[in-house]
């Protein structure tokens, strides 16, 4: 069995103006912030920027931070918005970048050159499930038919995700199909930008199936326009409960993907202070609940060394599956 695990407005007062690129946290730790930048290192859909717009409606809904605003810059699997950080991290303190496990993944790789020990570890905040989905109108219903059309043309039948080859929805597929009793190498994986980009090409019919991340996958399940063939929970999710694991169909694998956020290098102590803070307050807010509830996470709030110790032992974790898998 293979399993990793990772997770109003305010009235402002003694407010921080900055002319920068983002607006300084306060001073003290226990004052609400002024405002959070978020800066999302892929597309618009996907589940980077989910999270970042979740989190700020969170906390500026409960008054937490007097307001949030979001920025999406593409590029590099993440490293154009993490070196853009790195490069102009003075200005950038009012900046909440978010990222998850393909951090560690195209560390691992040397897609990207750097990594998150070159950035400020301000908290792990969520676990998002994977999920394999097919579109509305395919013939495949469960696991059990997607590997019949596998086996019967494992080339015509693509599987596509919103990250690069030997990325986390790559793994996350090849990783599904080696409990399944197939070859991992065999997939045929087709990478996109993006998770919107990637759910656009499943719908348009250019893919068989999509691996990607559950939270992104609901709200167009509920609407009739997916599949949700098989979740990578141990057990099946509320917020998506007709769909099955892929525990229950005989695939003996689970898999939680966390989301959390960074700062840039040189984040003065106060203001680290004050961003964890007010995400350790978050969670008692019936606006977080309503957020998490909705995308069907699981709180996992990791700040700081903690964040830091679990990063490292996933990092060993995926590095040697990714070496059993062929992928490094």
């Amino acid at each position: 069995m293979t399993t990793f695990k990772m997770g109003r407005r305010a009235l402002i007062a003694t407010a921080v103006a900055t002319l920068g690129f983002g607006t300084s946290a306060f001073a003290d730790s226990h004052q609400m912030l002024d405002s959070i930048h978020f800066l999302v290192p892929g597309g618009a859909g996907g589940g980077w920027d989910g999270t970042a717009r979740g989190t700020g409606e969170a906390l500026t809904e409960s008054g937490l931070i007097g307001a949030a605003s979001y920025e999406n810059m593409s590029g590099g699997g993440g490293g154009t918005a993490i070196a853009y950080l790195i490069e102009n991290a003075e200005s950038n303190y009012g900046t909440l970048m978010v990222n998850s496990t393909p951090l560690v993944i195209r560390g691992l790789t040397g897609e990207i050159s750097q990594t998150y020990r070159d950035l400020t570890l301000v908290s792990g905040t969520i676990g998002d499930y994977a999920a394999l989905v097919v579109g509305k109108d395919s013939p495949i219903n469960s696991m059990e038919d997607f590997l019949a059309a596998y086996d019967a043309d494992a080339a015509g039948t693509p599987i596509g995700g919103g990250s690069v080859p030997g990325g986390l929805d790559h793994v996350v597929a090849a990783m599904v199909m080696q409990a399944a009793g197939r070859d991992a190498l065999d997939v045929n994986y087709i990478p996109y930008d993006a998770g919107g980009t990637a759910m656009a090409a499943l719908l348009s019919g250019e893919i068989k199936a999509l691996s990607t991340g559950l939270s992104e996958a609901i709200d167009l399940s509920e609407a009739g326009e997916i599949k949700i063939i098989g979740v990578t929970s141990p057990e099946r999710v509320p917020a998506s409960p007709e769909s099955m694991t892929m525990m229950e169909q005989g695939i003996d694998t689970t898999f939680v993907n966390w989301r959390g956020f960074f700062a840039a290098p040189g984040l003065p102590a106060e203001d680290l202070a004050a961003y964890q803070d007010v995400i350790k307050k978050m969670y008692d807010t019936e606006e977080w609940e309503a957020v998490r509830a909705r995308n069907g996470w699981v709180n996992i709030h990791n700040p700081g060394d903690d964040f830091r110790t679990f990063l490292d032992n996933q990092e060993q974790v995926i590095g040697d599956l990714m070496r059993q898998l062929g992928f490094l």
